[in-house]
């Protein structure tokens, strides 16, 4: 797989700790992962109660909620202090641990399942996949899932044309995540499993400025660009209280190699 330059490594550096300055409206506007999705990736790893499972990049706790109270020994970490406080609060289950840092994680048992919601690629790619590997059982899996929202024309192409004025930058649901290619790539992974899930939602407009403005592009602009942004997404979703959407899924398993 093709090595990170310097430029990209400073990039996903800054980027990745930007959420944490937002973790209240992250909060309040990102999704729950689809119920389907998680029974997929639970059905596939085969997990039972007192399995091993670990969260990369919980956030505020979109997936961990739907992991704990399943009798799974489970540790969540994400980089922000703010959002794991988040997460503490939305996850009272006193058997669920919460820390930091996956760079500097280290687990005294091998993991039955790690599971990454569209946060794996904040991980540096020289640590990441070995090091998910090494803390994976024999026969343990790696679940990886992204999400994106295909809206409505035209708002759908509107909003294109925004991100592109500010950013140069297109806000397209990609087909195939990034690091698919890297997984597959990988021999540290056997043959992954995909699978796609769509839902349909209704969103009120707030909630997909929300949605729209804790993205990292968003958070890298400045503060004069992010409230142009805004300003102008409001412009876009006048006169409408609600907008119907569809939230696509993506998910990727492959068991480590043996």
């Amino acid at each position: 797989m093709a090595a990170e330059t310097a430029a990209q490594r400073m990039d996903r550096e800054r980027q990745r700790t930007l959420f944490d300055r937002v973790a209240e409206q992250y909060d309040a506007t990102r999704q729950s992962y689809p119920a389907e999705v998680v029974d997929a990736i639970l059905t596939t790893s085969a997990v039972a109660p007192g399995a091993a499972v670990l969260e990369i990049g919980c956030g505020t706790g979109q997936l961990t909620r739907q992991l704990a109270g399943r009798g799974f020994d489970l540790t969540a970490i994400d980089i922000g202090p703010a959002m794991v406080e988040a997460a503490r609060r939305n996850i009272p289950d006193p058997a669920v641990r919460l820390v930091t840092a996956f760079e500097d994680l280290t687990a005294s048992a091998p993991y039955d399942l790690i599971v990454s919601a569209t946060a794996f690629h904040w991980i540096d790619p020289q640590v990441g996949w070995a090091k998910a590997a090494r803390l994976l059982r024999p026969g343990g899996w790696l679940a990886l899932l992204t999400t994106g929202e295909r809206y409505p024309e035209p708002f759908r192409t509107a909003l294109r044309e925004l991100w592109t004025t500010y950013s140069r930058q297109k806000a397209e649901w990609s087909e195939q995540p990034a690091w698919v290619a890297a997984l597959r790539e990988t021999t540290l992974f056997d043959d992954m499993t995909e699978a796609r899930h769509e839902k349909a939602l209704q969103l009120p407009a707030q909630t997909i400025i929300g949605v729209e403005c804790t993205r990292a592009t968003f958070l890298s602009y400045r503060a004069n660009g992010q409230a142009a942004f805004t300003a102008n997404l409001r412009r876009l979703l006048q006169p409408k209280q609600y907008l119907d959407l569809i939230q696509e899924t993506y998910l990727a398993m492959a068991p480590v190699a043996r």
